[in-house]
C-alpha cells in the first residue's frame, strides 16, 4: 500500500464529519499535499515528505494515546476521529507552500558545478503556522475547540510563540500536548535532517 492509499484509508475510516469529503477532495485535486516536502531542509525534505510526516505523526500519536497512563493520569480521552484529524491535518498549512527552484552545487565525485533542484518557501497565504492549518481545515469542516487548539499549538515549545502562551495552551488542552509530543517524536526521531 502506498503512503497516499494509507492516508486515504485512515482518513476515510476515522473522519466522518460534514465537509471531510470536500477537504479530502481539496487535498487530492487542488493541492500538492501528497507530493509536497515537509520542510526545505530539516525533516522529510523530499517529494512526498509532508504525507510521510503526517502518517508518522498519526502513528506516534496512536502509540502515545494507547498508553494507559496517559488516559488515566491526564484524562486524555480523544476519539479516533479527533486523533486522525489533528495528526493527519496539523500541517495542512504546508500545502502549496513550497516550490522547486535551482541552485549550483559542486558534484563531490566529479568536482564539477551542476544545477541541482531544491525546495524554497513560496507562501501565498502568510497566516502563521498552526493557526493557518486551523484556518484551512475550518474552511471545510468544523473543529472542536480542543482539536483547533491541538493543531494551533502542535509546535509546542519549538515554535516562535511566547513560551507562557504555549505552556498555558498545553496545560489547558491535553490533546495539544499529545500532538506536540507526537510531532516532535516524528520530526526528530523518525525523520530528522539526516534520515
Amino acid at each position: 500500500m502506498t503512503d497516499k492509499e494509507l492516508f486515504i484509508q485512515i482518513y476515510n475510516e476515522n473522519i466522518k464529519r460534514d465537509g471531510a469529503d470536500k477537504l479530502l477532495d481539496f487535498l487530492e485535486n487542488k493541492s500538492d499535499f501528497f507530493t509536497a516536502p515537509a520542510s526545505t531542509r530539516y525533516h522529510n525534505a523530499f517529494e512526498g515528505g509532508l504525507l510521510r510526516h503526517s502518517l508518522n505523526v498519526y502513528e506516534c500519536m496512536c502509540a502515545y494515546m494507547e498508553r494507559a497512563r496517559v488516559k488515566e493520569q491526564y484524562g486524555l480521552t480523544a476519539s479516533a476521529e479527533s486523533i486522525a484529524i489533528v495528526a493527519l491535518l496539523h500541517d495542512v498549512c504546508k500545502v502549496n507552500f513550497y516550490r522547486t527552484s535551482w541552485r549550483n552545487a559542486k558534484n563531490e565525485k566529479t568536482g564539477q558545478w551542476e544545477k541541482v533542484p531544491y525546495y524554497e518557501i513560496h507562501d501565498t497565504l502568510p497566516y502563521g503556522h498552526g493557526e493557518k492549518s486551523v484556518y484551512m481545515v475550518s474552511g471545510f469542516m468544523r473543529l472542536s475547540r480542543e482539536e483547533a487548539m491541538a493543531i494551533r499549538w502542535h509546535m509546542g515549545f519549538s515554535g516562535t510563540e511566547d513560551k507562557n502562551s504555549v505552556g498555558k495552551a498545553l496545560e489547558m488542552f491535553p490533546l495539544a500536548f499529545a500532538l506536540s509530543v507526537a510531532d516532535m517524536e516524528a520530526s526528530y526521531f523518525l525523520e530528522g535532517s539526516e534520515k
